[in-house]
């Protein structure tokens, strides 16, 4: 059986631009996925819970991976107005009886999985700055790039959407308001003390978000997946 919890919360610029779906098929199989927009706006906060639902439904069915491609498909074109709206994105599905749940990610959502003892990070941020420090660039001048995308939905292809497979029972989806907003410990601390319960995890998470010293808050969104 897999159980699931999922929330979002507004930030402090303007409209929600986060989205998160979870669809689940007949057979218990579970589609997930967590939309970020890019930008704030009407026009984007509109499209981002369109493409969850596509990425979540088309992810159970089909896989994760052509979930995020099919919802990219809705925002590939920049429209008459040239306003399309764009996003990142992470997406997972969990079948019953498989000890392993593949997620797809483009930009800089995140994937994390617990066993119980300790939370790993198993996606990687699609980021200027993550490629810097990779290539041995000094942090205080990676740092400045990490806001700086190397891909996202809009842009999304197989060679850019990647892959993880997760065999950790608790499986947790997040849009970086959740995670560049809490402090790693305390995040953990949150997953210890709510592991047996997705929603209220799900709920803790998105709660624990803290303005940056200027006073912004993003939009914070995750799901937690929990396969007993």
């Amino acid at each position: 059986m897999i159980t699931t919890g999922y929330a979002t919360r507004e930030g402090t610029a303007e409209d929600n631009a986060d989205a998160a779906r979870v669809y689940v098929l007949a057979d218990g199989t579970v589609g997930a996925a967590v939309i970020d927009g890019i930008g704030h706006g009407p026009h984007t906060s509109a499209t981002a819970p369109l493409l969850a639902e596509v990425a979540a439904r088309i992810g159970a069915r089909r896989g994760a991976l052509s979930g995020l491609l099919t919802a990219s498909e809705l925002i590939a074109d920049a429209g008459a107005d040239g306003q399309e709206a764009d996003a990142v994105a992470v997406a997972a599905r969990a079948i019953p009886g498989d000890p392993v749940t593949v997620v797809n990610w483009t930009g800089d959502a995140r994937a994390y999985g617990w066993d119980g003892q300790r939370l790993e990070l198993y996606s990687d941020d699609h980021t200027v700055g993550k490629q810097l420090r990779a290539n041995g660039v000094a942090l205080e001048i990676a740092r400045a790039h990490d806001n700086w995308l190397r891909t996202s939905l809009a842009r999304a292809s197989v060679g850019t959407v990647y892959t993880a497979g997760i065999r950790d029972q608790l499986v947790i989806l997040t849009s970086d308001g959740v995670h560049d907003q809490i402090e790693a410990s305390a995040l953990e601390d949150l997953v210890r003390e709510h592991e047996t319960d997705p929603q209220a995890l799900a709920d803790a998470l998105v709660t624990a978000a803290q303005e940056d010293k200027d006073g912004y808050r993003d939009d914070a969104t995750a799901i937690v997946l929990l396969t007993h």
